[in-house]
């Protein structure tokens, strides 16, 4: 198998991915994986997704964020990484399957829009009330593959997440990990915006699958909807589908992911 390192990116979440002697690598070493992410220093990412091939249809992902702390989930980065295992490794586009660190994920490759068809949360969505920032925030945590905190909101355009972001994040309520912090706010029925700050990255980034998964299961059991079409910052556009009764339920994720560039960095 060739070794490769690209640059690629799921609805502008973007990532590091290797395969070969360079999965291995990014598997391993996080001091070069936080070398490799840092913007103007490095090449720039929000984390890497070292694929690991382990059957025909079957690939093991690695996920490490920017900071190089390894993540069980990461589901824009699963998208991407199916994409990887048809294009690069030769898998097929129906009926593959990628290991995360939270479980199998089944995954099917239609050109640049990939689904994942996502396990139910382990637990209901806890509501919460938290102070930050000299503001109170009521909404909820849950947990799709990593910890999420789900705020409703009217005024997403105008929240400044360098500023809410840093004190939600890492709240004494939400336990020594801390969460991803999602902002959804609703449009017309059916349709939302999401803005997420995320852990590892510890800034705003473009889109956050697992994050769009875990505001559409909260959203979906308060509203009479079962699929949930949610704008992220890139102006990408994230499907989300329930499989069932939300918030206690599979779900379907679609949504682009894209080949950037080939990446041979220097020593």
């Amino acid at each position: 198998m060739s070794s490769r390192l690209l640059k690629v990116e799921g609805a502008g979440n973007d990532f590091l991915l290797g395969t070969g002697s360079w999965a291995r690598r990014l598997a391993e070493d996080p001091a070069l994986v936080r070398r490799l992410c840092r913007r103007h220093r490095g090449i720039g990412a929000d984390g890497v997704l070292a694929l690991l091939p382990e059957e025909s249809a079957t690939v093991r992902l690695v996920y490490r964020n920017a900071d190089g702390s390894e993540a069980s989930f990461c589901a824009n980065g699963t998208r991407c990484a199916a994409r990887g295992a048809v294009e690069l490794l030769g898998m097929p586009a129906a009926g593959l399957t990628v290991l995360t660190g939270w479980g199998p994920v089944a995954a099917s490759v239609h050109g640049e829009l990939v689904t994942l068809e996502l396990p139910p949360p382990a637990a209901s969505p806890r509501t919460v009330r938290l102070t930050a920032a000299d503001r109170t925030w009521a909404g909820w945590r849950l947990t799709v593959g990593v910890p999420h905190l789900v705020l409703p909101t009217t005024e997403l355009a105008d929240l400044d997440l360098t500023v809410l972001g840093p004190p939600l994040r890492a709240h004494p309520r939400l336990g020594p990990e801390g969460a991803n912090v999602n902002f959804i706010e609703h449009h017309a029925p059916g349709e939302a915006a999401v803005r997420t700050f995320e852990r590892g990255v510890e800034a705003e980034t473009l889109s956050c699958g697992s994050g769009v998964v875990a505001a559409a299961l909260c959203s979906m059991a308060e509203r009479d909807v079962s699929v949930l079409r949610c704008a992220t910052r890139s102006g990408d556009e994230l499907v989300v589908e329930a499989v069932g009764a939300p918030p206690l339920c599979p779900t379907r994720l679609t949504g682009p992911a894209r080949f950037i560039a080939a990446v041979d960095p220097l020593p």
